[in-house]
């Protein structure tokens, strides 16, 4: 993982929604406009999330002690799940409640050129740090599509942030249109139902964050081509009868735990087993840095296959 790269994409993102919250708030204090309130929470629970992923970057990478032997890497995937909960419950609720209550009881809007001017201040912040945030995840997804690149991704922070401002540059857009159509046609109820739509964006954009983040905390194993190369780097060394068993999983964006079961040729002894995997561990770590630890057991695969059948697994890799 770039640590600096995402430190970058966040404290831009911090500072550009921390400066427009306080914008928004004293444009809709002062026309009265629901969906500007809404945007209002909206930056406000933003600037909050960024603070939440400096927070979990820090605790992550906390060395591993007795407790955590593995490491606190996977406290980084805690904290993105708690932005998720934070943009629906902080964002989303607050924007649907208001859009609903500026329905039932509609009040004419004031000086809503205060408003378009905040909103477009604001489009031009928001693209700033939308685009810092796309460089950074463009660089990281190689040549994958946006969409396989955020399924692969291991690192929460640069597409949170993405997704953050992308969500925020809809929102914008939707809440200028509202506020325009509810001048122009006279009906302030636009206003609320901006409001509302506003607050779908953001529940959307929740749901989105909290599926991905849950399978980082529930455990992802690294990327197939890694797994099939891991493999190959296996079966290329020297009396190896069988690959049991590679099993992968990230504890952290840069940090990748292997497990591996080989069932050695019986012509080998002790001391050469112990070589093989010395050597194999090396080439592992050499060819790819973010696998940090190996275990490497020397199992024969009728043993292997016994244990997995009682274990209630009959699956035969």
């Amino acid at each position: 993982m770039d640590v600096h790269g995402s430190r970058r994409v966040i404290f831009a993102a911090l500072a550009g929604n921390g400066l427009i919250a306080i914008t928004k708030f004293a444009a809709a204090m002062w026309t009265g406009s629901s969906a500007m309130l809404s945007e209002s929470v909206h930056s406000l629970v933003d600037t909050g999330n960024q603070g939440l992923l400096l927070h979990g970057m820090k605790r992550s990478n906390r060395p591993a002690d007795n407790t955590h032997p593995f490491g606190y890497g996977m406290e980084l995937y805690f904290w993105a799940f708690v932005v998720a909960i934070l943009i629906f419950a902080g964002g989303a609720t607050i924007s649907v409640y208001e859009g609903i209550h500026k329905i039932q009881h509609p009040e004419a809007l004031k000086d809503t050129y205060v408003n378009y001017i905040v909103l477009s201040i604001a489009i031009v912040f928001e693209a700033g740090a939308w685009w810092v945030a796309y460089r950074e995840f463009d660089r990281q997804r190689g040549k994958m599509s946006l969409w396989r690149a955020v399924r692969r991704s291991k690192d929460p922070t640069v597409f949170t942030v993405l997704f953050e401002d992308t969500a925020a540059m809809l929102g914008l857009i939707v809440a200028m249109v509202g506020i325009a159509l509810a001048e122009i046609l006279e009906m302030p109820v636009l206003d609320g139902v901006a409001s509302i739509g506003i607050g779908a964006i953001l529940a959307a954009t929740a749901i989105l964050l909290a599926y991905e983040c849950k399978g980082l905390l529930v455990g992802e194993a690294a990327s197939p081509e890694m797994q099939e190369e891991i493999r190959r780097l296996i079966t290329r060394q020297r009396g190896i009868y069988r690959v049991n068993e590679v099993l992968t999983m990230h504890m952290g964006p840069g940090d990748i735990l292997v497990n591996i079961s080989i069932d050695f040729d019986d012509s080998f002894d002790s001391s050469d087993v112990e070589e093989v995997i010395t050597d194999l561990e090396r080439q592992l770590m050499r060819r790819y840095p973010e696998i940090t630890r190996v275990f490497i057991e020397a199992q024969a695969w009728a043993d292997h296959r016994r244990r997995w059948r009682r274990s209630g697994d009959h699956k035969d890799d």
